[in-house]
């Protein structure tokens, strides 16, 4: 009954948000549910086109590369030209290059292809926490970050099951071998092309002014001369380290476990689907009712730190258990307790800079999280060509730990706070 009050209060604070605000959910709702399959079957077309291990790591390494190289650049791009402009260009030019990717079939041409992806990409997922600060206030704010990280597993919940079968019905349709690339090529982009509707919301969004802006005297913006006084700030180091520990981990393994559990325990197609889609359906709703949670644990630092860590025993349990049954707890568990308080973190770290550096601070953010990206995907492709996936958990349960231990070194003991002085 308890869980059933907390759905329900946080189901009437929904109406209260803005009317950008809600636009800008009903386009994350779109693209979970429609950009599902390609997250799901990605690999397996790598795979079934006829590349190596190798090479699927690196291609899954190049938009996080491409992070590194642009993703600042492109965080001050979007300080510069407004948040709805950069997510309207970002998203356009991000799913022209996963299409471009998809139909050329020259291994040098699809890197570039996953490059430009994820360098437009980049200007369209930054612009999105200053958006959102700039629609909420403080007492709605937690809600909306957790929603926008929610909506899209929730939305994916039915978008997973649906791509179960996805593959065996473009194999009947076009008489294709089962799991052959080309019914994968066929899904992939029937996902992506499917995706372009999530441009119609964020077109009626009309984005407010900035806050306590006087018409006429120019934005002080950051730039690239002061960027330097921005990394030196303590606060750019706390914000930033953690993520890029857990980066790190994260890449080991996550964008591989639809292939370790089809590997070690032979889950089908379908299977996988449903498996994943209740993965989303269980993070989803864990983060829709996590800012209520946050005054009941002591503050948001205290419940990330809390919820990630004990989310540490059912990565073990993933990744070493020898049934099928209890790994699949193990994935469950692990991805809902790890994931339902990012966005609490995400809104954290916004609360704490100056709006006009918000941009630039969530790139730098991005920028530590895609170093691991950018050489943990390849790196586990060797790895697992070479000794399997056991090595790859306990890495990154060790990288895990020391960055939930970093987050509340850092942070466990803050109180109040002000956000941070624009650089000079």
């Amino acid at each position: 009954m308890k869980i059933f009050n907390l759905f329900h209060s946080q189901f009437q604070q929904v109406g209260k948000l803005s009317q950008p605000a809600r636009l800008f959910l009903l386009a994350l709702l779109l693209d979970g549910f429609l950009f599902t399959a390609f997250g799901l079957f990605f690999n397996f077309y790598i795979l079934a086109d006829g590349h190596s291990r190798e090479y699927l790591g690196l291609i899954n390494a190049m938009p996080s590369i491409a992070a590194l190289a642009l993703g600042l650049p492109m965080g001050m791009l979007s300080d510069r030209i407004g948040r709805k402009r950069s997510m309207l260009i970002g998203f356009t030019l991000a799913n022209i290059a996963i299409v471009s990717m998809l139909v050329v079939h020259q291994p040098i041409l699809m890197l570039v292809m996953a490059f430009m992806w994820g360098a437009t990409g980049q200007l369209y997922f930054l612009s999105q926490a200053p958006f959102m600060m700039k629609v909420s206030d403080e007492k709605n704010r937690d809600l909306l970050f957790s929603l926008s990280f929610g909506v899209f597993p929730l939305a994916s919940t039915l978008g997973n099951a649906l791509a179960g079968v996805l593959p065996g019905f473009f194999s009947r349709l076009f008489n294709l071998p089962d799991q052959s690339a080309a019914a994968y090529q066929a899904v992939l982009l029937t996902s992506v092309l499917a995706s372009f509707v999530v441009l119609i919301p964020i077109l009626f969004i009309k984005e407010p002014p900035n806050v306590n802006h006087t018409p006429h005297i120019p934005i002080k913006h950051a730039t690239f001369t002061s960027i330097w006084g921005i990394l030196k700030r303590p606060l750019t180091i706390q914000l930033t380290l953690p993520g890029l520990i857990t980066g790190i981990g994260a890449a080991m393994v996550v964008p591989y476990l639809n292939v370790f559990f089809s590997e070690r325990y032979q889950m089908s197609d379908q299977t996988l689907g449903i498996l994943f889609a209740v993965s989303s359906l269980m993070i989803g709703l864990a983060t829709f009712i996590g800012p209520r949670l946050v005054g009941n644990l002591g503050g948001k630092i205290r419940m990330i730190v809390l919820s990630q860590g004990v989310s540490l025993v059912f990565l073990i349990l993933l990744g070493f258990s020898p049934f099928a049954w209890l790994a699949v707890i193990g994935f469950l568990m692990r991805g809902t307790l790890m994931n339902m308080v990012a966005p609490l973190f995400d809104a954290y770290a916004m609360e704490r800079t100056a709006e006009t550096e918000q941009g630039t601070i969530n790139s730098l953010r991005n920028w530590a999280w895609n170093v691991g990206w950018a050489v943990g995907p390849y790196l586990s492709g060797i790895v697992q060509q070479r000794y399997g996936f056991s090595p790859l958990f306990l890495i990154t349960t060790i990288l895990y730990a020391v960055a939930i231990l970093l987050t509340w070194v850092f942070f466990g003991n803050k109180s109040r706070f002000s956000p941070q002085p624009s650089a000079a």
